[in-house]
C-alpha cells in the first residue's frame, strides 16, 4: 500500500490553516513513509512559502475571495475561480490522488469540488467553532468532516462528523527545556513574571496599539513582556521605541521557537484563531483572548466564547483592548489562583493526537 498511497491536501491563507495541514501530512508520512503528498494552495498566499519549507511540493491556483466593497472587481474573481477549477482538474488528473483533504481557505474549494466530481473520497477539517464558507459548501460532497468543537451539526451532516480536535505544531509539544531556561533564551529574568503577547502569524494592529499605549504601566509593574509585533508592524514600532530604555521588554517581529515562548510565559495575550486555541489547550496556557474582528462570520469571537463559557480563558473585545487588556494582564499575571484555575480548565478542553486520528481517517478513505 505504501508506494500506492497518494494524497492531495488543499487550503491555506493563514497559519491557522497551514499548520494543521502540514501536521496531517507529517502524520500520514509517519504511518506510510513512501506516501506521495501534494499540496494545492492559492498563489501569493502564505502556504506557497510555508509548505515547501516543511518539505512538501505545492501547486498554486490563481483563486481569490470576492471583493465585497468593489463589486466590479468580481468579474476578475469569477474568471480566476473558473481558471482554478480547470487547473485543479488537471492537477488531480496528473497526480491521481486516492483521497483529498481540505483544511479551509480559498484553494480547497475548487480542489475538493473537482476531486469529489471525479469520484475521489474527500475529508474536510474545520478548525473553528463557526464553520467557514468554503467548508460549508464542501460539506455535502465530503465523506468525513473532522471538527474541534461540539455542536458542529449546526453546519454539517451529523453522520459525517468526527470530533478530532485541531492538529498543532509538533515542536510545541516536544519543548523539553525548563521555564527558567526558556525565559533566559529571551534575555529576561527568570525571577520575574512574564507575559507573552502575540497577534497571530501576521501580527495584530490593535494588540500592538494596546502595548504602545501602556508602556509606562508595564515599566512600573515589575512584569516583563515578550512581544511579537508581526513583520508588518515591526519597523514602525521600533521607530517609536527609539531612545527608550525598556529592559523588561523583548520586542520581536517573529518568534521562530514558539515552544520556548509559551514555556517562558506565565500568561499570554493572543488573538483567538483556532490553531492557537488548540495549542493553549494542549499546553494548559493561561490566556487573555482578543478576537480579531476582521475574520469571516466573526468566528474568532465564537472560538473565544467557547472557552470563556467554561472559565478556561479571559476575553477582551478588540475595540476595548487598547484601554483594558494590558491592565487586565498585569493584574491577572500576579494572581496565582486565577492562573492555576485558567490552566486547569483550559487543559480539560484539549484533544490530543488530532493529526494521527485525522491521518487514520484519510488513509481509510484512500484504501476504500
Amino acid at each position: 500500500m505504501d508506494e500506492d498511497l497518494r494524497i492531495i491536501i488543499s487550503g491555506g491563507g493563514t497559519g491557522g490553516h497551514i499548520f494543521p495541514a502540514v501536521s496531517i501530512a507529517n502524520a500520514i508520512k509517519a504511518k506510510h513513509p513512501e506516501a506521495k503528498i501534494l499540496f494545492v494552495g492559492a498563489l501569493g498566499r502564505m502556504e506557497m512559502q510555508r509548505v515547501p519549507a516543511a518539505g512538501y511540493e505545492i501547486k498554486g491556483l490563481p483563486i481569490q475571495g470576492f471583493d465585497r466593497k468593489n463589486l466590479l472587481k468580481n468579474f476578475k474573481v469569477l474568471y480566476k475561480i473558473w481558471k482554478s477549477q480547470r487547473m485543479a482538474k488537471k492537477i488531480i488528473r496528473d497526480f491521481r490522488p486516492m483521497a483529498a483533504v481540505g483544511v479551509g481557505g480559498y484553494a480547497s474549494g475548487p480542489t475538493l469540488n473537482k476531486a469529489a466530481a471525479m469520484g475521489i473520497p474527500c475529508l474536510i477539517q474545520e478548525q473553528n467553532s463557526y464553520a467557514g464558507v468554503t467548508n460549508k459548501l464542501l460539506a455535502k460532497k465530503a465523506d468525513k468532516i473532522c471538527v474541534a468543537y461540539e455542536g458542529m451539526e449546526r453546519f454539517f451532516p451529523a453522520d459525517k462528523i468526527i470530533m478530532t480536535g485541531n492538529p498543532v505544531r509538533q515542536a510545541l509539544l516536544e519543548t523539553n527545556i525548563s521555564k527558567e531556561e526558556a525565559v533566559k533564551i529571551f534575555g529576561l529574568d527568570p525571577q520575574k513574571k512574564t507575559i507573552l503577547i502575540v497577534g497571530g502569524s501576521l501580527g495584530a494592529g490593535t494588540v500592538n496599539k494596546s502595548v504602545m499605549q501602556h508602556l509606562d504601566e508595564i515599566e512600573k509593574s515589575g512584569v516583563q513582556v515578550i512581544w511579537q509585533t508581526g513583520k508588518y508592524y515591526n519597523a514602525s514600532i521600533m521607530e517609536q521605541l527609539k531612545g527608550r530604555e525598556l529592559p523588561m521588554l523583548k520586542v520581536l517581529d517573529f518568534i521562530s521557537d514558539m515552544g520556548a515562548a509559551y514555556k517562558a510565559a506565565d500568561l499570554v495575550i493572543s488573538r483567538a484563531g483556532a490553531s492557537s486555541i488548540s495549542e493553549f489547550c494542549l499546553l494548559g496556557t493561561p490566556v487573555i483572548l482578543v478576537p480579531s474582528p476582521n475574520v469571516a462570520e466573526d468566528h474568532q469571537t465564537k472560538n473565544a466564547m467557547a472557552l470563556v463559557n467554561k472559565q478556561a480563558a479571559l476575553y477582551v473585545k478588540d475595540v476595548e483592548a487598547p484601554e483594558k487588556v494590558i491592565s487586565l494582564a498585569l493584574e491577572t499575571v500576579q494572581n496565582e489562583q486565577l492562573l492555576r484555575s485558567l490552566s486547569e480548565n483550559i487543559k480539560k478542553l484539549a484533544l490530543p493526537n488530532s493529526a494521527d486520528i485525522i491521518a487514520d481517517e484519510v488513509i481509510k478513505l484512500a484504501k476504500r
